[in-house]
Parts: structure tokens; C-alpha cells; sequence
């Protein structure tokens, strides 16, 4: 005990110093945990339920997180490190950091051998708000039950066993058409160098090449193709034909050197691959659609069917850095047609390399590209044509950047440019044009930390509450770029979760006002939820959680317009072990609870219903909403069902339907014609109603987007 009480005595002397970070960044400490909540009535704030968590662990029934089995060592509820919302209504999740609390000294030297694979969980919420859980078979996805092979620095120098060798955690996850759950990646654990049976070295986490889909139908998980190259944190979006593209991820973190590609080495992995649904396979994309991208990268698939990279990530891993890591402050797009991005902008100024020749510049700088060098060529050769043919024009095009930097918002928009990490990216409703048609999308990031320029991981450390929308047009003339600042939240956050409302609002909860990967357990919890209103453009505080959740901390839209928020899974206090220190994060270990939180609009009496609608519905179809309010109502949403890790959901989108017609207890919408604009599978659709105080929405039903049938693709 004696010793245990001087390492805590240690840890609390590092938390003293760095606790005054806090207080002189931003004097808002007792807000941070919290505090003020109390002014806020339902009607203005909205409210957080009582949290709730599974009852039982290993057949017993227990309010204790983690008990210990027949042999002494300790099982743990899982906590919500990842969510998805199924067709059903049930909510599919799964652990992070399964076995931190094992750890007895440091989980740099043990926790190779004390991971374990994550758990998943099905959640029912009932009626009254009863919940109920199962176990999905098997509970932990299945892959790997007999090891996986680790790729050492030396041959033969690493514990090789079944020690986490298939956690689902640090995997990303999609919906499919069809309501099957599909993820990819995921994490091994091994101590490197090691030599076996000995438990000696320090971690390695290595990246996963699985593929495993969950089947709501049966509950059951299922391998799939595996990926070419192992992904820890690689982030995954649906294209418009129901495929599925992947990006970025590691293949070994902590020591990110790779013998069979050493070129590769020192960095993400650039290359990309598209998982074809029809034939079950990955098929790499070819040399210009690799891209150097953060870990966790921001995409989003735009309404002309291209991927966005919104110069956002995980911005500390916390040892893989990547070299060409300056590379990820340009935001881009991925065309699926032609396998290859276009540059757009520095992120957050404006600047368009696009439009003055520059719009390979990525890929041109990309050392394992076989055609880099014809690509830099050209480029160089553009940008002299312009210098020589055209210099005014030139110059007008960098005045924008020029002139900009003496303007009076200067300094704070160039402070939010560039490269955001850890900060949540959420697609603004999609609205339609006079035609119908849908060419822009709007992209809203706030929190997190901003990024050095040249080097944004690990970033600035401390939370920034700098908010900013980048608005991608597409078109004929081609792709425009713009950006603005909006409003900053009201407290500065890291690791926030962002959730659009179906009144077209965000909703921001949970968090730190620091990188507690930096320094794990040494921030403050920012337990008080923001929304920001899309009409003022403005953040306003809201109701305060109850639970504080820091890392690992996911959110998700629930059908009847509510917010279920989870998770917290934190690395072990400054990488030793499990121990909260006073006024800073819980570290002691995961949280399985959950809370639920209401709206301003659920305590309103004049929320509009919706008592019919489809049940599927195919694009460009106009169909039939029966709903009492025809008159009133002002705007339909359709919201894509969560699949949510790590802040990131690159499938999170609302669709604006426009009205074509009303009568008497009925509306009539029509569908987007472009499948990229609502890509097929589970949906929820939302009415609002108009009221001199804004938009008012509607518990959803439940609607489904039809696809074309599968086909089997051959790759080019």
C-alpha cells in the first residue's frame, strides 16, 4: 500500500503542475466540471437522464463495472467506444481499451499482455425507457481466435500470442444497404522486442487487415475479404453504388517501421482500397488514389459522389507520427470514377490550388507514387506558365490570401486554419436547389486542437472552442471551395462528440479541455453540452452531463429525436496505471453507462407527428407523409441511421426533402434522383413544424433508401 500511496503522490505532483493550464487558459474551471447547470430549465437547455448500465456481468448480477472470474483476473462491462444504430432500433456497441484495468505499473510494459479483444453489446431501449442487453455471437467479432501475424522489427523478437491479436477497437464501421454492420481494421497487441514465453518489451499496436460484418438478422459476426494492408484507425465511407472506401490507418503504431515497406515506413498508410459489396472483396485504387491522411481522417461523400477530406484526424496516436504529416492541411477530394484526388484549398483559407494549377500537389509530393515525378513536373511546369502568361491573374488569386492577412479577423481565422485534431465533423442538412438537384454541402467542425502548420500531430495540446464551416460547391465550372469562421463554443474542447438534430442543429457533448492522449487523466471533463444554431450561426451552452466522459466518448441521434451518450474508455493515468487524480478526468478504469438526453423540443407540446410514411423508398421517388400538421410544416429530414467511432461517422448526413404538395393530413416529398446524395440503407424521417421560435421536429419513422442490386465489380 505504501508503495501504491508514493506513485499517486507522484502522479499527483505532475497533475499539480499542469492543473494551472487549465484555470489560466481559460478561468472557466467550475463551468468545465459542470457547474451553472442549474439555471438552465428543461424547456431552454434540455435535460440528461438518470445513467444506466448493464446489469449483469458474467451471469451475475452486479452494479460493480469489473468483478473478478474464477481465477482472479478481471472481466469488465463494455463501454461505448463505438455505436451503431440498427435498423431495428437496437444499438450495436463495442469496448475500447478492453483490459486497462488489469494494468498494475505501467501500460507501456504490460499491456501487451493484458489486452483483451473488445466486447460488443446489443442495447434495447423499450418502452419507458427500459433497456436490455445481449451478446452478439461471438461478443468479440471473431477474428483472429488463434493469434494473427505480427510484422517485428527483428525476426522473432516479439510475444506472438492471443493477447488481443483481434480487437474490434480502433476498427471503423459503415451501414450497409442491406442493415448489415461492416467493420474494418481493428488492433493486435504484442510486446516487441520480446522473446517468447517471457512477458518483457514495450507495446506495439498493430493494424488489422479483417473485415467482419454483423448481421442484425441473426445477431451473429461474420470474416469477410481482408484488407490489403493493416489499419489501426482507418476511416471508411459509403460511395453512391453501395461500396465501400477506405482510407489512412497504421500498420504498426509505436515504432512505425515496416520491413516489407520501407518506404512506407514513418508514416499512414497511403494507399486506398474499395471493399465491393457484390463479390465480398477489396480491391486496392491504384497509385493516384493514395494520399497521406491523418489517422481517423474526416471524409465525407459529397452530392456529386466524391469523398471530402475535411483536414481532420486524430492529431496524436500517440507515438506515429507521419513525416509528411504537413500534407494533411490540404483539403481534398477523392473522385471514385477516375481513382484519383483533386487539392482543393489550405484548409480554412482562401486560396483555391485547384484553380491556379495546383490541384495534384498531394500527390505530386507523395514519395511512393510511381508517377509523382511527371506529376511535380507538370505541376512545376503550370505554375511557371501562369507566372509568365498570366502574372495579374496570379496575383489576384494570391491576393485573396495576401490582402487577407492584414484584414481584422486575421489573426483568429488564421489561428483555425489548417489542420484540425480530434474535433468532431458534421455534414450541415443537404439542402435542394430550385431543380431538385443537390451541389452543396456544408461542413462543420469546432474544438479540438488546432494543428503547428508543418507538423499538426501532435497539435497545439490545449482544447481551442474556434469553430469553422467549409462549404464545398460542385458544378460544371467544377469544385469550389470556401470557408468561414461561425461563432466559437462557449468552452474550449477536445474529443467532443458532434450530433445533428433534426431541427438542423448540432448538439455537442463530452470532452476535455486538453489532449488526454498526450497526457492521459490530466484534463478537466467538460461536462456542459453546446448546440449551435445553424440560422445565428452561434453556440449556446446547454444542459450539463451527468457522468463525465473524456476519451472514447460517443454520442448518437436516437429515433425519437433524443441523444443516447456513452462511452469513456481512458488510457491509464500518464501511461502507468488506473487512478483519477482530484479535479481531473475519471481514469480508474471505463465507464459503461449510458445517458440519454432530451432537447429543448421534446418538452414542447406543439411537436408535429408523423403517422405514416413508407417503409422503403427508392431515389427520385416522390411519396406520401401522413402527418395532422400538413399545413405547418416547414422542412423534412431525412437522417442516416449512426455508425459512429473515434468522433467520426463519415456516413452521418441529412437530406432535405422538398415538398411537392399538401392536402389535408397528408404531405408530399420527393426523393434525391442522385444515389450520392442519399446513399441506400437505414434512414429516419423527421417533420418539422414552423414557430416564430424555430423549427420544431417530430419523432421519426423509420424508412429505408433502396440500392441497385449488388453487382460484382472488376477491379481496373
Amino acid at each position: 500500500m505504501a508503495q501504491h500511496n508514493s506513485r499517486t503522490a507522484g502522479l499527483a505532483v505532475v497533475a499539480a503542475v499542469f492543473s494551472l493550464l487549465p484555470a489560466a487558459a481559460s478561468g472557466l474551471l467550475g463551468d468545465l466540471l459542470g457547474g451553472g447547470s442549474t439555471t438552465c430549465t428543461p424547456q431552454v437547455c434540455g435535460a440528461f437522464g438518470a445513467p444506466f448500465a448493464e446489469p449483469t456481468l458474467a451471469g451475475q448480477t452486479t452494479a460493480e463495472k469489473c468483478i473478478p472470474d474464477e481465477d482472479g483476473e478481471l472481466i469488465c462491462k463494455p463501454a461505448a467506444g463505438t455505436m451503431a444504430l440498427l435498423g431495428d432500433g437496437r444499438i450495436l456497441y463495442w469496448d475500447a481499451l478492453e483490459g486497462t484495468e488489469r494494468v498494475q505499473f505501467s501500460v507501456v510494459i504490460e499491456f501487451g499482455e493484458q489486452a483483451a479483444n473488445d466486447q460488443s453489446r446489443l442495447l434495447t431501449i423499450g418502452p419507458g425507457d427500459t433497456p436490455t442487453w445481449m451478446q452478439p455471437s461471438p461478443p468479440d467479432g471473431g477474428a483472429n481466435p488463434g493469434g494473427t501475424q505480427n510484422t517485428p522489427l527483428l525476426p522473432n523478437l516479439n510475444t506472438n500470442d492471443d493477447h488481443g491479436a483481434g480487437a474490434l477497437f480502433c476498427a471503423d464501421l459503415v451501414q450497409l444497404a442491406d442493415g448489415r454492420v461492416l467493420a474494418a481494421g481493428g488492433t493486435n497487441y504484442y510486446l516487441e522486442p520480446g522473446i517468447e514465453p517471457l512477458p518483457v518489451g514495450l507495446i506495439e499496436i498493430e493494424g488489422l487487415k479483417n473485415t467482419r460484418i454483423f448481421n442484425p438478422a441473426d445477431d451473429h459476426w461474420a470474416q469477410t475479404d481482408s484488407m490489403h494492408y493493416g489499419r489501426w484507425y482507418p476511416t471508411l465511407v459509403t460511395l453512391s453504388d453501395g461500396d465501400v472506401f477506405v482510407a489512412s490507418g497504421v500498420t504498426k503504431l509505436v515504432k512505425p517501421i515496416y520491413p516489407e515497406q520501407p518506404l512506407n515506413s514513418g508514416r499512414n498508410v497511403v494507399q486506398t482500397e474499395t471493399f465491393d459489396v457484390g463479390c465480398g472483396e477489396w480491391h486496392e485504387n491504384g497509385p493516384l488514389a493514395e494520399r497521406t491522411l491523418p489517422t481517423y481522417a474526416r471524409l465525407h461523400l459529397l452530392p456529386n459522389g466524391h469523398v471530402y477530406y475535411n483536414a481532420g484526424g486524430q492529431a496524436f496516436d500517440p507515438f506515429g507520427y507521419a513525416y509528411d504529416m504537413a500534407l494533411w492541411n490540404v483539403v481534398a477530394t477523392y473522385d471514385p470514377a477516375t481513382r484519383g484526388w483533386t487539392d482543393l484549398a489550405y484548409a480554412g483559407l482562401p486560396l483555391q490550388l485547384n484553380q491556379i494549377g495546383a490541384q495534384q500537389l498531394v500527390s505530386a509530393l507523395n514519395l511512393t507514387n510511381p508517377v509523382a515525378v511527371t506529376l511535380l513536373t507538370q505541376l512545376l511546369q503550370s505554375m511557371v506558365g501562369s507566372i509568365v502568361e498570366d502574372p495579374v491573374g496570379l496575383l489576384e488569386e494570391l491576393g485573396g490570401t495576401l490582402g487577407f492577412a492584414v484584414d481584422s479577423g486575421a489573426i483568429e481565422t488564421a489561428l483555425a486554419s489548417g489542420f484540425r485534431g480530434s474535433t468532431f465533423s458534421v455534414m450541415l442538412p443537404l439542402e435542394p436547389n430550385a431543380d431538385g438537384t443537390y451541389t452543396k454541402a456544408e461542413l462543420l467542425t469546432a474544438g479540438g486542437v488546432l494543428g503547428g502548420g508543418v507538423a499538426p500531430s501532435p497539435g497545439s495540446y490545449l482544447a481551442t472552442a474556434s469553430s469553422r464551416i467549409d462549404t464545398i460547391t460542385t458544378g460544371s465550372s467544377g469544385t469550389e471551395y470556401s470557408s468561414r469562421l461561425t461563432g466559437a463554443l462557449t468552452y474550449p474542447r477536445w474529443f467532443t462528440s458532434g450530433v445533428l438534430l433534426p431541427d438542423g442543429s448540432v448538439f455537442a457533448v463530452s470532452g476535455a479541455d486538453r489532449d488526454e492522449v498526450a497526457l492521459p487523466g490530466l484534463g478537466v471533463p467538460v461536462r456542459r453540452a453546446e448546440r449551435f444554431d445553424p440560422a445565428t450561426e452561434t453556440w449556446t451552452p446547454m444542459a450539463s452531463a451527468i457522468n463525465p466522459r473524456t476519451y472514447h466518448n460517443t454520442a448518437m441521434l436516437l429515433p425519437d429525436g433524443r441523444v443516447l451518450v456513452g462511452g469513456h474508455a481512458p488510457i491509464n493515468t500518464a501511461y502507468m496505471f488506473s487512478i483519477s487524480l482530484p479535479g481531473f478526468s475519471p481514469n480508474d478504469g471505463r465507464d459503461p453507462s449510458f445517458e440519454i438526453y432530451s432537447p429543448p423540443y421534446v418538452f414542447r407540446s406543439d411537436r408535429p407527428s408523423v403517422t405514416s410514411a413508407p417503409s422503403q423508398v427508392s431515389p427520385g421517388q416522390t411519396f406520401t407523409i401522413a402527418t395532422p400538421n400538413a399545413f405547418a410544416i416547414g422542412k423534412v429530414l431525412l437522417i442516416r441511421k449512426t455508425a459512429s467511432t473515434h468522433l467520426i461517422d463519415a456516413d452521418q448526413r441529412a437530406v432535405s426533402l422538398p415538398i411537392v404538395s399538401r392536402s389535408i393530413g397528408q404531405i408530399r416529398v420527393r426523393m434525391p434522383a442522385s444515389r450520392a446524395v442519399a446513399p441506400a440503407g437505414p434512414y429516419m424521417l423527421f417533420v418539422n413544424r414552423n414557430t416564430a421560435s424555430g423549427p420544431v421536429p417530430s419523432a421519426s419513422r423509420p424508412i429505408t433508401v433502396l440500392g441497385a442490386d449488388a453487382e460484382c465489380h472488376q477491379p481496373l
